[in-house]
């Protein structure tokens, strides 16, 4: 199972594996304040990616193709968080406000395909 969480949201045992997603370190948190297992930086979108998005929700459908196809070019970047799901929960923590267009929630959504589940439906 797959989870999602802020970075800034009190850490529970129902998380399972933690694991950062953001390629920038979250913004007033000092490293050794976060519970993780992992910070996987190359599983964030590129910098170019990321200030074009800007989180703006009408650039979310063209963001999503666009992330995954940088996510396909970089398996060994999302292939533990993978395999770490299929045995057990993980929870990706990210940095955003906005908590339906980030790209966690796309990651989310690449990674749920990858284990062979069909996306809910919004």
């Amino acid at each position: 199972m797959i989870q999602l969480k802020r970075v800034y949201e009190a850490p529970s045992k129902k998380d399972g594996v933690r694991v950062l997603v953001e390629r920038l370190w979250p913004r007033g948190i000092r490293k050794e304040d976060l519970a993780m297992e992992d910070w996987r930086k190359d599983a964030g979108p590129s910098d170019a990616l990321r200030k074009w998005f800007s989180h703006d929700p009408a650039k979310w459908d063209a963001f999503k193709k666009k992330y995954f196809a940088e996510l396909d070019k970089r398996p060994d970047a999302w292939q533990p968080i993978l395999e770490s799901a299929a045995r057990r929960t993980v929870t990706l923590l990210y940095c955003s406000r906005n908590e339906e267009h980030n790209n966690a929630v796309a990651m989310k959504q690449y990674l749920e395909r990858k284990l062979g589940r069909k996306r809910p439906k919004a």
